[in-house]
């Protein structure tokens, strides 16, 4: 996934040289979440979650091949691109409704928050590994075949579930259609304020603090002047920023309480307004030491927001709850489009200190009119 990041970012930037279009390509990645989450958590708590993992990823290596295929026949355009990755995005709402419900049937209740840092560390690992990989391949054999490596990644990802176990689970109420199990979710959401309450701070940290990603290949190429090797070491302080706050939330045994949710939101926006400023201060060192703490404060936010909606909804709504999740982040394309145009305006740090102020301001002003989130 993270190998995709890179590659979409600097494909898009180089067919349009545009700050504001690099975070409408990024939009295409998150725009399908919105609109297929609540159907992704009914159909898992419907048909095996393994198995929709296994056809997530081989669908989503699919999409990658074929951009792969038509980039280094020199065919590609914006256009190809978007499509493509909008494809992909359905996909990859499948997998995320799946794997967080898949991720509760074999750990259990009791250990979920461990089970999901867990689970955590180890996709930021792989971040890690697609980061700096995707970005030597690119800078060493294009990005057509940076995308046949994504590719290869998510088939591997896939097929990796093969030997893999169907935990029992607690079965999903019986009849009604896909379509009126996604509307009694909406019709829970609706009743259940904590759980509406979680599914908004999820998308204010989505909107405002992870799509700075989206400035990233501007941040590595106009600001701090270094090529495809350099964006690939930014995503690559973000997958060890994730591996850090996932590490000490398992080793520190967390809370999973919502005043704990709440602060961390606050320090991933006050991080985010020290890396608008650290590139004119600390260098490319500097903003990579900077980004680390960016994606420690946004990957225990992450972990916090999964754990809290799983364990807010009864058991036969679990994949639905992975879907209200998954409705949350699908929101994402409107803080990508919304700080590839202040970057476009203002420059990257005004855009950066701008979404990291708000999202503090949406943290702090939550734990002043929400005390019963406080007490979650």
């Amino acid at each position: 996934m993270m190998g995709e990041v890179v590659v979409l970012g600097w494909l898009a930037l180089e067919l349009t040289d545009s700050p504001l279009l690099v975070g409408v390509a990024m939009g295409m990645r998150m725009l399908p979440l919105f609109f297929v989450g609540a159907p992704a958590g009914a159909l898992a708590d419907r048909v095996p979650r393994r198995r929709l993992l296994l056809v997530s990823g081989a669908g989503q290596a699919i999409t990658a091949s074929i951009l792969g295929a038509l980039t280094l026949l020199g065919l590609v355009r914006l256009e190809h691109l978007l499509l493509l990755t909008l494809v992909a995005g359905v996909l990859r709402g499948l997998e995320h409704a799946a794997r967080q419900s898949y991720t509760h049937d074999v750990v259990g209740p009791s250990a979920l928050l461990s089970g999901f840092a867990v689970l955590g560390v180890a996709m930021r690992i792989g971040w890690l590994l697609g980061s700096l990989g995707v970005g030597a391949v690119i800078a060493h054999l294009g990005a057509g075949v940076a995308y046949l490596a994504v590719a290869l990644g998510f088939l591997g990802g896939g097929l990796a579930l093969l030997p893999a176990s169907t935990p029992p689970r607690q079965p999903a109420a019986p009849g009604g259609s896909l379509w009126k199990g996604a509307l009694d979710f909406l019709v829970v959401v609706r009743r259940e304020r904590t759980l509406l309450m979680l599914m908004v701070l999820t998308a204010g940290a989505e909107i405002l603090g992870f799509a700075h990603q989206a400035l990233l290949p501007s941040l590595a190429r106009d600001v701090l002047h270094t090529g495809p090797e350099g964006l690939g070491a930014l995503n690559a302080a973000r997958a060890v920023g994730g591996i850090v706050g996932l590490a000490a939330a398992s080793a520190g045994g967390a809370a999973q309480g919502g005043a704990l949710f709440l602060a961390v939101l606050g320090s991933f926006g006050g991080s985010l307004i020290v890396l608008g400023v650290s590139p004119y201060v600390v260098g490319f060192a500097g903003v990579v030491v900077v980004l680390v703490v960016v994606n420690a404060a946004g990957a225990l936010a992450d972990l916090l927001a999964q754990s809290l909606l799983q364990l807010s909804v009864p058991g036969h709504l679990r994949g639905r709850a992975g879907g209200a999740w998954v409705v949350a982040i699908g929101l994402a394309p409107l803080g990508q489009l919304q700080i590839g145009a202040l970057a476009s305006l203002f420059g990257v740090s005004v855009a950066l200190g701008a979404s990291g102020l708000a999202l503090a301001m949406l943290a702090g002003t939550t734990a002043l009119l929400s005390p019963r989130l406080r007490r979650v």
